[in-house]
């Protein structure tokens, strides 16, 4: 092979080896593939990285006498090489002498600490910046070169090889482009191992999200087992996936957004914008504006263009809480977007074009309001297409225990207090409350049975401050009303409560002592029976 063929040959290595530098996404490869190329040109006897960190050892390094401060130093990151005395020698080891240099000190410190490089042509000629001259001359090596990896201006380490061969000139400008380059390429693996390190963590922080939510939740984003809250999900199943407007109708508390967020969640319009409006909040004199928007200069106060809601929710949905409180006046502005899906900004002539899905909510009794004259019958149909009830939390019992021990455990992670669970005694008080807040009350009293539970779970009054007549159940007189007739629903709701009573009463016990024997006496069941009940309500008792 001649020497143009050679040099050649080396310009492809060199040039293989840029690219390959700029692919690799993390250090460790990075590192690995730059001096194992570089070690496999003959003339190359050793490469080695350092890289500037926190110094780390700095009570046992050799170099300690001479660090100047300890902070940062060089720390050997790769290594690679051959001997040519003796092949059974390994120069990729990490552990050795020169595993760290202190900035400033010896060749290697000196490049980090001044950004200049360190050339020795000939070995023989100039050992002054050789720590084992001898070691160089059995080795048969002639030339060191080592050169500073700079990024943007900012030292990152030091590249250098030492060489069978005098350096020269061509040498040490490719050594120099090499170092800078893998400078680059290293910033470009850390950004990449940042990236996968964060993804990790993202994904652990979902896993654990979703393990967190499959313990309380039961059906998609809700919390519960009870037949009523399995209607509810049906309905969402069956109209989410449609654009048909959708009436959530029920008292106050007990989850309507909830519903609104499952609905746009469970739909093809989920990757737009779920926008939000009381429509109790909203001033009459600001209705139009609010809802339709304006533009600059249209009337006094208006400062800038106003998109509004409308505009906002364009391709996606539009959740309008408490529709019921809209002045009749103002219904029909709120009808003709609904049929035409057309509006006009205030100050502004110019028709506008809107796509959106509405999902409305209310407590009140739409129809009565129609039949009452203060609902727009035609407004109320074009929001009725799909009508949700969602039932007060007293008619789903079955959702009380699992909502309050979620309620209970959420509460405690947020004051940083240890974990603790409701007694028996405690989930029949809550199952028999008459809940006229829902599920708003049911969390305010379960956080406030939080706050209080540094006195001790058993010591805390979960109705405090609430008067008696408030706690009666209305299902109580239900049952024993001699001709009222319950539900299959509710004879299981009552049934749970009274097996949650009599383990109460028996300390848990299902069979023992205590009772006379037990839970199951009490009750007249056998133990398994007893048992297997307990099982199927999820019941929770507590053990003596």
């Amino acid at each position: 092979m001649t020497a143009d063929q050679i040099f050649h040959f080396r310009n492809m290595e060199i040039q293989s080896l840029l690219l390959a530098m700029g692919e690799q996404r993390s250090t460790e490869a990075l590192f690995s593939l730059v001096v194992d190329r570089l070690s496999a040109f003959e003339e190359v006897s050793l490469v080695r990285i350092w890289l500037i960190k926190e110094g780390d050892i700095c009570s046992s390094c050799l170099m300690a006498g001479e660090c100047p401060s300890r902070e940062l130093c060089l720390h050997l990151v790769a290594s690679a090489g051959h001997s040519s005395c003796d092949e059974s020698r390994e120069w990729n080891h990490l552990d050795g002498k020169f595993k760290r240099f202190p900035m400033g000190v010896r060749k290697v410190g000196h490049i980090a600490a001044t950004g200049q490089p360190v050339v020795v042509e000939s070995i023989p000629e100039d050992s002054k910046w050789i720590a084992y001259p001898e070691w160089a001359r059995e080795e048969g090596i002639n030339g060191f070169a080592g050169q500073p990896m700079r990024f943007h201006g900012e030292i990152l380490g030091v590249l250098a090889v030492f060489t069978t061969t005098r350096i020269n000139k061509p040498a040490l400008d490719i050594l120099q482009i090499l170092a800078n380059h893998a400078a680059t390429a290293l910033v470009n693996a850390r950004a990449f191992e940042q990236i996968e390190n964060l993804k990790g963590r993202l994904e652990a922080e979902n896993s654990l999200l979703r393990e967190e939510l499959s313990e309380t939740s039961f059906y998609g984003g809700f919390i519960g087992r009870s037949l009523a809250l399995q209607r509810i999900v049906e309905q969402i199943d069956l109209v989410a996936p449609t654009d048909a407007n959708v009436l959530i109708q029920g008292e106050s508390g007990t989850g309507k957004e909830l519903v609104a967020r499952e609905l746009h969640q469970r739909s093809k319009r989920n990757n737009k914008p779920l926008i939000k409006v009381n429509c109790a909040s909203v001033p009459k004199e600001l209705f139009a504006s609010e809802f339709f928007g304006h533009v600059k200069g249209a009337f006094t106060g208006a400062h800038a263009h106003r998109e509004g809601k409308f505009g906002a929710a364009n391709q996606g949905t539009l959740f309008l809480d408490e529709v019921g409180e809209i002045p009749l006046e103002l219904q029909a502005q709120l009808l003709r977007v609904l049929q035409e899906g057309e509006y006009e900004r205030i100050g502004e002539e110019k028709v506008r074009k809107v796509d959106v899905r509405v999902i409305a909510a209310t407590n009140r009794d739409l129809q009565k309001e129609v039949e009452a004259g203060r609902f727009r019958e035609d407004l109320y149909f074009r929001l009725n297409v799909f009508p949700i009830t969602v039932p007060p939390l007293r008619a789903r019992r079955e959702d009380i225990a699992p909502l309050a021990e979620y309620f209970l455990k959420r509460s405690l992670k947020a004051m940083n207090r240890p974990a603790l669970r409701f007694n028996p005694e405690q989930l029949a008080q809550l199952v028999e409350y008459n809940w006229q807040g829902n599920v708003r009350e049911l969390q305010n009293i379960v956080e406030r049975f939080a706050i209080s539970s540094i006195a001790g779970a058993a010591r805390v009054e979960l109705f405090a401050g609430i008067s008696g007549e408030a706690k009666s159940c209305p299902k109580a007189a239900i049952s024993d009303a001699g001709d009222a007739v319950l539900t299959e629903e509710e004879m299981i709701r009552l049934q749970a409560s009274n097996i949650a009573k009599a383990l109460a009463r028996c300390k848990g016990k299902i069979y023992g002592p205590d009772g006379p024997d037990g839970a199951a006496a009490l009750l007249g069941l056998k133990p398994t029976t007893l048992s297997t009940r307990i099982r199927k309500m999820n019941i929770r008792r507590v053990a003596k």
